[in-house]
């Protein structure tokens, strides 16, 4: 599987990389429903043998548990991935999340001691937060990386305005936005933006949640355990539902002509662009990832990007 490089690093990453929110479980805001671990370490394990080089996780997937379970995955192995994690959304004893830059370096050694690692590749901030608190912390970032705890430092869900605030203070590695044909608002400014400045850029629900799939329908999304996040998400329900469940059929079509999964368009119609260095994609399953791995070389022609943008023309996303 070919690699590129991220940023101003010096990782060379595979196109797709694991994503590790889901297998953190249940019993958390932001759940999935239930998850056996013996299935996320199968579905890491596939990704993994497939040349996939990354896994990208975060210290509150699960509240812990993501991090333990992508330990679990990768101990023993002769060739390790590179791991990516996050800081800045800590939880207190009755599981109430907070979003603060004020405990980077306790959450730091948390995460070094779940994940059993003595260095982390990548350390980013999950969420942005004022301005002030954004500084003082992405200080603590940089000097996290002089003292060798981690090896770069990225950021998350930021904007233009947040991106050069950072940037004056320590260079970003990379940014991890929201990125799919259902959710493209980073496209007209903050992606050139980093293309502009160097930094990478690994994107986020490519296949927004399972939406654009290919396997998701209004039967299964009724049926989903009352603790998935998904079942309180607008772009589940209607009248959003009917126009991207229209897409995913579309997108369907068009990887179905070359032998590819409604998924693998998906997440190959947000490599398109340069200023997208890779792609997170989640698995719960080893079948999960058989689902997607094709999108590490595959490109959508020209007029396959046309025929998916006159949709997005011809169908405005509802109110």
């Amino acid at each position: 599987m070919q690699t590129r490089q991220l940023g101003n690093s010096d990782l060379q990453i595979t196109p797709i990389g694991f994503g590790a929110w889901a297998v953190g479980g249940g019993d958390w805001e932001y759940a999935w429903g239930p998850q056996d671990d013996d299935d996320s370490i199968a579905a890491i394990h596939r990704a993994l043998d497939a040349g996939i080089n990354w896994i990208d996780t975060a210290a509150v997937y699960g509240l812990g548990h993501s991090e333990e379970v992508v330990a679990r995955a990768v101990k023993g192995l002769s060739s390790k991935p590179y791991i990516f994690t996050k800081c800045s959304l800590v939880w207190d004893g009755d599981r109430k999340i907070t979003r603060t830059y004020k405990h980077i370096r306790e959450e730091i050694e948390g995460s070094l001691r779940r994940l059993q690692v003595d260095v982390i590749d990548l350390y980013q901030c999950h969420w942005p937060v004022e301005d002030a608190e954004l500084e003082d912390g992405w200080g603590v970032m940089a000097d996290l990386k002089k003292e060798g705890k981690v090896r770069w430092i990225g950021v998350s869900n930021y904007n233009v305005h947040q991106l050069k605030l950072a940037q004056a203070i320590a260079p970003i590695t990379s940014l991890q936005p929201p990125y799919s044909l259902i959710n493209s608002a980073v496209q007209d400014e903050v992606l050139p933006l980093c293309e502009a400045n160097g930094i990478g850029v690994i994107n986020y629900s490519p296949m927004q949640s399972g939406l654009l799939t290919g396997t998701m329908t209004a039967e299964r999304i009724a049926g989903l355990p009352q603790d998935d996040w998904r079942r309180r998400n607008p772009n589940f329900q209607e009248p959003k539902l009917s126009r991207n469940l229209k897409l995913a059929e579309l997108l369907g079509k068009i990887a179905s002509r070359t032998g590819h999964t409604t998924g693998e368009a998906a997440i190959a119609w947000t490599l398109r662009l340069s200023s997208v260095t890779a792609a997170i994609v989640g698995a719960r399953s080893a079948k999960q990832v058989e689902g997607w791995l094709g999108a590490s070389d595959y490109r959508l022609t020209d007029e396959e990007i046309r025929e998916i943008q006159h949709f997005i023309d011809t169908n405005p996303m509802p109110a």
